[in-house]
């Protein structure tokens, strides 16, 4: 604003002093709106000398020859104006006046041009002023073409890179023809014809206008497909199975005298094979994708059978549609102390080993690259581990026996509670790329990715010394979570060491998990050492008890809520925010431990316990929840081991099924009464209720 008030200043002064340049030049020709009138103009002109005229330059004579003239024309003209104003009449004045002599003054001429000097002044101060304001402005500027210089690489290639290339091919418009044509179109026909003919048909065809001249490929609904072949393939299985039972009479998987009085009918698994005789199974699990799959463990034989089985445990995967045989028959030379599938799809087999190895079966792979025995009229195949952590991985394996191995997958209920829930999904996972942790009783919990690489080699791996020639399932390690820190407390050390005992996942929000330990407690800790709350969920009995948290199992309907069985008899039911129980059930099992509990895949309200009294007992907290609607005793084969199956109401019908395992060997299916196995109306909504209500 300064520099512009300055310019406006300097403008002014430039106009001022042009101005008084105008004024001095009005002064210089003031003289000439001042004119001398002499009555005797000749004689004065006659008073010029005439010598000084002949003194002068031609050229200086001449202009001043050519002023007199325009004076004296002026003089005439000023004289004859005089001269009319002077010969109108006038009343006093005489006729006869002599000459005026004096100075006559033209304002009305000295006006005009002091008016049109000062509008033009203005005028040009005005155009100073607007050419400032509208002067262009060159502070933008742009570049129309930027071409950088050609670098070498690029004057090679375009020197040398293309003197081996010709051109193979060029493509153009000129395949394209139209022509007019005054003939009609000529109509065509395909038809075709087998001979000899096979089947109905032996000929056919189509016009050529007709839309099925085009051999389109046919839509295939790829899932609804694969969803029929596996059902389809079931159905057929079950009657082959039906078959064979009618065939061999010697075998009977549906004996009445097995049906317990809660369950509606019971089928058995064929575990008289010859590599199953005097074998005593240790646990069982069942997977949570193909719901009428189960996986038992059987130890060594008693008697001596086969020197290549032996010394091993064998593993057998069933499929209880099937119960005349196992699917896949698994061995381990080390003692197997717990099991579990893949989440996603249930052909990957995890355990854990009592010498603290993870071992893992591939169930696709060709059973070729495994060991087979003929047995009787038959050959089995008996797959060995396709990767073991054994002896490869020891900075990071475990020393101690590993007492629970859980798959880490992502959330399978999308839908939480938000009553009872902090928690929100995360992380989305697909294919073969997830987790699975193992934990051991000194607290470690190690977990490990599961990777499939991309190609088997029948040769084996140099770097992967834990993976079978021809396997493609390897795990790595991930991360190393160290549990006896949180479980230390005061007061603690009259009873040693803690001893954690179990682990799981809450299947809202995989990074949570709690883990059961042998003074009551259950600890409750993230994969990211997250803070969390609460840290330990106790019993309703204040102080330490040398009471072991034998199982857990969270409800599989998203809920927020866990079970917990203790060796004293007592099951507790937890929420994820409360330090202490809901619920707690002290003396429904009479003091004996609980060592099986597993809540119902059907109904969100029942769920099912074990006790080491070889007895079982069923809840429905919607009916009581003081304690059990239903006990069953198993004997005289006194109840080893227990799993829960079933799916839930569908179009093909929905079930629920108690897999038992016996002392002897055997392993039976029980199918619970609908009484507990068919969903009541609004039931989840209703076990909201309680809980809200036990808070």
């Amino acid at each position: 604003m300064a520099e512009i008030e300055k310019e406006d200043i300097d403008s002014e002064n430039a106009g001022a002093d042009e101005y008084r340049a105008c004024f001095e030049d009005d002064f210089e020709d003031y003289e000439d709106d001042f004119e001398v009138c002499d009555g005797d103009d000749d004689s004065f002109n006659e008073l010029e000398p005439k010598e000084k005229i002949e003194e002068l330059p031609l050229a200086r004579k001449k202009e001043i020859q050519e002023i007199q003239k325009a004076i004296n024309a002026e003089n005439e003209r000023i004289g004859e104006l005089s001269c009319r104003l002077s010969q109108k009449p006038d009343e006093n004045s005489s006729p006869a006046r002599a000459p005026v002599c004096g100075i006559f003054v033209d304002f009305a001429t000295a006006s005009r041009r002091q008016k049109s000097r000062t509008q033009a002044l203005k005028q040009k101060t005005r155009s100073t002023k607007l050419l400032r304001l509208i002067d262009l402005d060159f502070s933008f500027t742009f570049s129309l073409l930027d071409l950088p210089p050609v670098n070498e690489y690029d004057m090679y290639i375009r020197n040398f890179g293309k003197k081996n290339t010709k051109q193979a091919y060029v493509q153009y418009n000129e395949d394209n023809v139209d022509r007019d044509i005054q003939t009609e179109e000529i109509e065509t026909r395909g038809v075709w014809t087998q001979h000899p003919g096979e089947g109905t048909a032996v000929s056919g065809g189509s016009r050529s206008g007709d839309p099925c001249d085009v051999a389109a490929a046919p839509k295939v609904d790829t899932p609804r497909l694969s969803s029929f072949l596996r059902a389809a393939c079931q159905v057929i299985a079950v009657l082959l199975e039906e078959d064979r039972v009618g065939a061999e009479p010697g075998w009977c998987p549906g004996a009445q005298d097995s049906t317990l009085h809660i369950s509606e009918n019971s089928s058995q698994l064929n575990t008289s094979l010859p590599f199953l005789q005097n074998r005593e199974v240790s646990c069982l699990c069942a997977s949570q994708v193909w719901r009428q799959t189960v996986v038992s463990v059987h130890g060594p034989p008693g008697a001596a059978f086969a020197p290549a089985l032996d010394s091993r445990y064998v593993l057998c995967v069933w499929d209880i549609w099937q119960p005349s045989g196992p699917q896949k028959v698994l061995i381990c030379e080390s003692k197997v102390t717990c099991c579990c599938f893949s989440p996603f799809k249930a052909f990957l087999l995890f355990a854990g080993t009592v010498h603290g190895s993870v071992v893992v079966w591939d169930l696709r792979e060709d059973p070729r690259i495994h060991h087979y025995v003929k047995l009787g009229n038959c050959f089995w195949t008996f797959r060995t581990a396709t990767f073991s952590t054994d002896g490869i991985l020891t900075s990071v394996n475990h020393r101690s026996p590993v007492q629970a191995v859980e798959p880490i997958s992502t959330s399978v209920y999308k839908k939480q509670s938000f009553v009872l829930s902090p928690f929100s999904t995360q992380e989305e996972m697909s294919g073969l790329s997830f987790h699975i942790a193992s934990l051991d009783e000194s607290g470690v919990l190690n977990v490990w990715v599961v990777v499939e690489l991309p190609k088997a080699d029948i040769a084996g791996s140099v770097s992967d010394l834990g993976l079978i020639p021809g396997g493609r399932i390897k795990l790595v390690h991930s991360a190393v979570i160290r549990l006896s820190d949180s479980l230390s407390h005061k007061g603690c050390e009259f009873w040693g060491a803690t001893r954690t005992l179990n682990v799981k996942f809450l299947p809202s929000d995989p990074r949570h998990f709690i883990v059961g330990t042998d003074v009551g407690l259950i600890s409750h800790g993230t994969r990211q050492d997250l803070r969390v709350s609460p840290k330990l969920y106790k019993p309703q009995q204040p102080g330490m008890r040398p009471v072991t948290v034998n199982v857990i199992d969270f409800s599989p309907f998203g809920e927020p809520v866990f079970l917990a069985g203790c060796s004293d008899g007592s099951i507790r039911l937890h929420q994820l925010m409360s330090e202490c129980p809901l619920l707690q059930w002290d003396g429904s099992t009479n003091s004996h431990a609980v060592i099986g509990l597993r809540w119902s895949l059907t109904r969100p309200a029942v769920f099912l316990a074990q006790d080491d009294t070889s007895c079982i007992y069923i809840w429905d907290l919607l009916e009581s929840d003081l304690g059990p609607v239903a006990k069953q005793l198993i004997s005289p084969d006194r109840l080893v081991a227990m799993t829960v199956v079933g799916e839930a109401e569908k179009a093909s019908g929905g079930f629920l099924a108690l897999v038992l395992a016996r002392a002897s060997g055997s392993v039976d299916v029980q199918y619970l009464k609908r009484a507990w196995a068919a969903p009541a109306g609004d039931e989840l909504r209703k076990l909201r209720l309680l809980l809200q209500e036990a808070l």
